[in-house]
């Protein structure tokens, strides 16, 4: 079971990092394309004897920047992806802000107790949005609306929109994990993120350099 949960962790963290070396790759060769014609049209105007050469370069990425029109929708849909996709592994890394000064006053009993009642709100609210984004793609995918731009290539907003249930049963998952752990004793809350308490430790680390 641990060795399957460290693949599933690493899996989940190569996606993340795909999705954002292609967002990245793919922005890049955009905003290049479309900046790039310019500078052959201008060494067209500059070198007349070249200007043959230089425009028809010209010509040739101005093409291709205006046949890349897909590579905003595309960047649009990753980025929901990398959003729905990243909220789960946010709560597996602790990355979500608490604000849980006041729990922390009570006693550790009182602390669990908290941490249960939270981490069942937490589940309520997963799978209502799991269960409403479910239905919602199923219209979607019965509709068969082809999405903006990516429609050339056969991409429907089913395929882009289906990342909303998985993503919201993926919290659902790592909510249950958490209150497992919390029934059994092994964590008290729901192991969010002390901002806080982080910038407090960095407060003091400065004083103590000065």
């Amino acid at each position: 079971m641990q060795t399957l949960r460290r693949i599933w962790e690493h899996l989940e963290e190569g996606f993340i990092a795909i999705l954002l070396a292609a967002m990245t790759l793919v922005t890049f060769v955009y905003v290049m394309l479309n900046n790039i014609y310019t500078l052959f049209f201008a060494l067209a105007d500059k070198w007349a004897w070249s200007s043959g050469f230089f425009n028809a370069l010209g010509d040739h990425t101005m093409g291709w920047a205006q046949d890349m029109t897909w590579s905003v929708a595309l960047t649009k849909a990753m980025f929901g992806w990398l959003i729905f996709f990243g909220i789960s592994y946010g709560v597996r890394t602790a990355g979500h802000l608490g604000v849980d000064a006041l729990v922390k006053l009570t006693p550790r009993r009182v602390q669990r107790l908290l941490g249960m009642l939270a981490c069942l709100c937490c589940l309520a609210y997963a799978g209502l949005f799991m269960v409403a984004s479910y239905k919602w793609l199923s219209a979607v995918m019965t509709a068969g609306i082809g999405a903006e731009d990516l429609d050339k290539f056969g991409i429907d907003v089913g395929d882009i929109v289906v990342i909303v249930p998985v993503g919201f049963a993926l919290v659902f998952i790592r909510y249950l994990e958490i209150f497992y752990r919390i029934f059994t004793h092994r964590q008290t809350g729901l192991g969010l993120a002390d901002e806080a308490g982080e910038a407090s430790k960095l407060a003091g680390s400065h004083e103590e350099r000065h």
